[in-house]
């Protein structure tokens, strides 16, 4: 078995590779848009391993790009093998830890329904920093919602908001674990010029003229079917815990409806118990968890 650093002329088995086995990992960055238009490089720095007959049996590669480098931390993308020789784990690790320099820990999330991964990570010495969910509402009924006098729900113009829009979302995530790293208004734009951006999907929430909360649904996929995927919610901390989460749930979910979703997705820290338990009064239902694994590089 030999690691090669990914060259051009296997990007296409790689990518079939990682589709290949996408269902058995953390999916979040390895759908077809993200892989048809994958390259390796300083962002992308990706290996595979390769047997005897030429193969490619297993694949890492890291996400570093400059939202992860402002957090000081790198997140796999992929870190898998068909076999289970930890010393292929051991040869993949160490050949994207030359990428790391600047970083504090590697992130992965592995689903819980993947416990090999799990334990072969922990032999890594990967550690588990939290938990994560992925709930599914199956938009059987919407509940209705009226917003109070002086506010109104506006869609997201990219020529004006996405500075407005980064400033509700860092302001509302700031505290929250993983999400700790401000997002740019250019990271915003381009979030709006992606594929999965659907036309009034992105909403702000004003209070009179003051911007006071976000919402985005965007397209995606579940078990095969399209569903409406939420997220992020946010709200500035003064408006929090005033009953404004729910208008913007209830209004994503509407807005869902309107579209000819018939279901939604969101993903949420299992630590954030408030945030749950609105998601689950609003219908939504535990579909899957998560682990997200950290390996601290202090000292390596």
């Amino acid at each position: 078995m030999r690691i090669e650093a990914l060259q051009p002329d296997r990007l296409a088995e790689f990518g079939a590779y990682c589709k290949k086995h996408r269902s058995e990992i953390d999916e979040s960055f390895l759908y077809d848009e993200d892989l048809n238009g994958f390259q390796p490089g300083p962002e992308n720095p990706a290996y595979i391993a390769v047997n005897s007959e030429g193969k490619l049996t297993a694949a890492a590669s890291l996400i570093v790009d400059d939202y992860n480098r402002r957090g000081r931390k790198g997140r796999f993308r992929i870190f898998h093998s068909e076999t289970e020789d930890m010393k292929v784990f051991e040869m993949l690790l160490a050949a994207v830890l030359k990428h790391t320099e600047g970083l504090d820990k590697l992130n992965i999330f592995v689903p819980s329904v993947n416990p090999e991964l799990m334990r072969a990570l922990e032999k890594l010495h990967f550690v588990v920093e939290r938990y994560a969910c992925l709930l599914v509402n199956g938009c059987r009924e919407t509940a209705a919602f009226s917003l109070p006098d002086g506010y109104v729900i506006r869609p997201f113009r990219p020529e004006s908001d996405a500075e407005i829009w980064s400033g509700i979302r860092n302001a509302g995530f700031a505290k929250l674990q993983g999400s700790e790293t401000p997002v740019t208004p250019e990271m915003v734009l381009k979030m709006a010029a992606g594929e999965d951006y659907i036309d009034g999907g992105m909403m702000i929430l004003y209070d009179g003229d003051k911007p006071a909360g976000i919402v985005r649904g965007s397209a995606d996929q579940y078990e095969g079917s399209p569903i409406m995927n939420i997220g992020p919610l946010a709200l500035l901390p003064e408006y929090q815990g005033k009953g404004l989460g729910r208008i913007l749930l209830r209004a994503a979910l509407q807005f869902a409806k309107e579209k000819g979703y018939t279901g939604t997705i969101l993903c949420v820290n299992a630590e954030n118990e408030r945030a749950k338990a609105l998601y689950l009064q609003e219908g939504f239902e535990q579909a899957e968890s998560a682990i997200c694994y950290k390996f601290e590089l202090l000292g390596v």
